[in-house]
């Protein structure tokens, strides 16, 4: 919302398993989240990365096996846990890399696939980091 007025809506993926702040839970967590850090602007569609890092390869150039996997594409929106479920030791949102990323199944947008980040279409994840700033704030809900 900016200034009251709904902007866009976006299709998302959220975790296969049920949402959960805990650390190793592999769920999604709820609450209110900051966006924390913004990596890979200027990164073409598809770019894979690792550790935060783009690898230089797009997952259409990654073997066959690793393409099964559920990459981390485009672009990473790292959040930071605004609240005690989300922010405390064991159940920090920041600590456990909880991003809103792009992915290389686009064709399961819209069903529970992630490890307990949002996921995107690439397209739209480029969209939602160019109209997002730093500090930005995001509620994450069942």
């Amino acid at each position: 919302m900016f200034d009251g007025v709904l902007r866009r809506v976006f299709s998302i993926s959220t975790s296969n398993n049920p949402p959960s702040c805990k650390a190793d839970s592999y769920g999604t967590p709820l609450g209110l989240h900051a966006l924390a850090d913004k990596i890979g602007d200027g990164e073409p569609l598809g770019m894979v990365f690792k550790g935060r890092v783009p690898t230089g390869q797009i997952s259409s150039e990654f073997p066959e096996e690793e393409q099964q996997r559920n990459l981390i594409t485009t672009r990473i929106i790292r959040l930071r846990g605004m609240e005690p479920d989300n922010s405390s030791a064991g159940c920090d949102s920041y600590a456990r890399y909880i991003y809103i990323h792009g992915t290389n199944h686009e064709d399961r947008i819209g069903e529970p696939f992630s490890g307990g980040c949002v996921e995107m279409l690439n397209t739209e994840v480029v969209e939602l980091f160019e109209a997002v700033a730093e500090g930005d704030l995001v509620w994450i809900c069942a």
